[in-house]
């Protein structure tokens, strides 16, 4: 039985909240041995760098350890949509399957706004799997601009 990577999505999301940070995790497994190779909460305030989101986290971390910049073979588990910056990203890397939870009609970049995979300038078109743990990942980011409010 294959671990439930979404938790571990979640997970990373909570550790970026507790450390002041947008509540968005991600988890980059292969696909072939279930392995994780890489997971990450947003660190934009705490590195003070703009893209440092979970995902270009993720996709760093696994470029390093694989020793190559694509990621073929290998899936990405993140809490809210992609934004058209970790799109590219993760189109750049080749990553075979994106699994979301909730969407982000206002930044996301796969099922809104700029829709990168959908764009015929785009070379690589992951898999695309949204709304798993939607409402969990949902409430976390409410809660979270809630308490900023």
């Amino acid at each position: 039985m294959r671990p439930d990577y979404m938790a571990l999505a979640l997970e990373e999301a909570r550790g970026a909240a507790a450390r002041g940070e947008v509540p968005v995790g991600a988890v980059l497994v292969d696909r072939a041995s279930g392995k994780v190779i890489a997971a990450a909460g947003n660190a934009v305030e705490e590195s003070a760098d703009p893209t440092a989101h979970a995902e270009i986290l993720v996709l760093r971390r696994a470029a390093a350890a694989r020793g190559r910049p694509r990621l073929d073979g290998c899936e990405l588990h993140v809490t809210l949509e992609p934004c058209a910056m970790c799109a590219a990203a993760i189109a750049l890397a080749r990553v075979d399957r994106v699994v979301y939870g909730a969407p982000d009609p206002k930044m996301g970049g796969v099922a809104h706004g700029a829709r990168v995979f959908d764009q015929p300038t785009c070379h690589h078109r992951p898999e695309i799997v949204a709304g798993v743990r939607e409402s969990e990942a949902a409430e976390m980011l409410r809660a979270f601009f809630r308490a900023r409010r």
